[in-house]
């Protein structure tokens, strides 16, 4: 089973490990087989499970269902779990809702922000929940940034960006989560902090790379990401299957094949 013990050993000895969205019983157990790493019970969900058209209207409600259904059919990936939008604002809500997904069966509990989220970091942790911090493109602060946009670029956001990092880690923050920043600024957060950081869009400097299942298996909707690889028909491949897709997902983040310069913003 992994844990975060295994996590930080990986970081400590350079090994990239594998993070994976998940939300149904089937998957999470081609995944296992794969030996993917982390599962993500992602509030992506609201966007290629209900067709919403972005995170925000996802609830607690739904976030304990999935986190459920991927809890009942796991014996090795350690389970991260999203807070959904407006969940967290109060540290009663943000205690009652991680309770919620915690006895669901998720391990960890990500949220998104920078340092304002230090307190509930730290009262989290003491309570025995850890937590994942999710910093950069935050997708529930997409009317904020005005769209998905790049996040870290100039020396002052960058500033800001590691500065986050480092206060939430201090606050007793578990792991990060680094989306769509340029790939020196993750490469700067990584060697910053003693816990493990996890990219997508970020580079293949950081300790380990996520992906949404359904991009990673060419089931996109309009314009592909850049970080995104198809792995269900990427030629290597060679089973044609989805969990041939998610084995050479796994292999590729172990040997640095991925992700390489076309996948990461500068």
């Amino acid at each position: 089973m992994t844990t975060l013990s295994t996590l930080n050993k990986f970081k400590k000895d350079g090994t990239k490990f594998t993070c994976l969205t998940c939300y149904d019983s089937m998957f999470a157990r081609m995944m296992e087989k794969a030996q993917i790493d982390t599962i993500l019970i992602g509030d992506s969900l609201g966007m290629v499970v209900q067709g919403h058209n972005s995170t925000l209207p996802v609830t607690v409600a739904d976030m304990v269902y999935h986190t459920a259904n991927i809890a009942r059919s796991n014996e090795h990936a350690l389970i991260l779990a999203d807070l959904p939008f407006m969940s967290y604002v109060t540290l009663p809500d943000a205690i009652a809702n991680s309770r919620q997904l915690m006895q669901a069966g998720a391990h960890v509990i990500k949220i998104e922000g920078g340092s304002e989220l230090c307190e509930l970091v730290t009262t989290l942790a003491q309570a025995g929940t850890p937590t994942c911090v999710h910093l950069g493109l935050t997708p529930q602060s997409v009317n904020v940034f005005g769209g998905y946009k790049i996040q870290g670029r100039g020396d002052e956001a960058a500033n800001k960006l590691l500065e986050d990092a480092k206060a939430v880690v201090k606050a007793g923050a578990a792991l990060l989560v680094l989306e769509c920043v340029p790939a020196e600024l993750a490469k700067a957060v990584t060697q910053a902090v003693t816990v493990p950081v996890i990219g997508i869009g970020a580079g293949a400097d950081t300790d380990g790379q996520v992906l949404v299942m359904h991009d990673m298996l060419g089931m996109v909707h309009g314009r592909v990401p850049r970080f995104v690889h198809d792995f269900l028909t990427d030629e290597r491949n060679t089973e044609h299957s989805v969990e041939g897709a998610f084995a050479l997902y796994k292999q590729s983040v172990r040997e640095g094949s991925f992700p390489n310069s076309q996948h990461e913003f500068s």
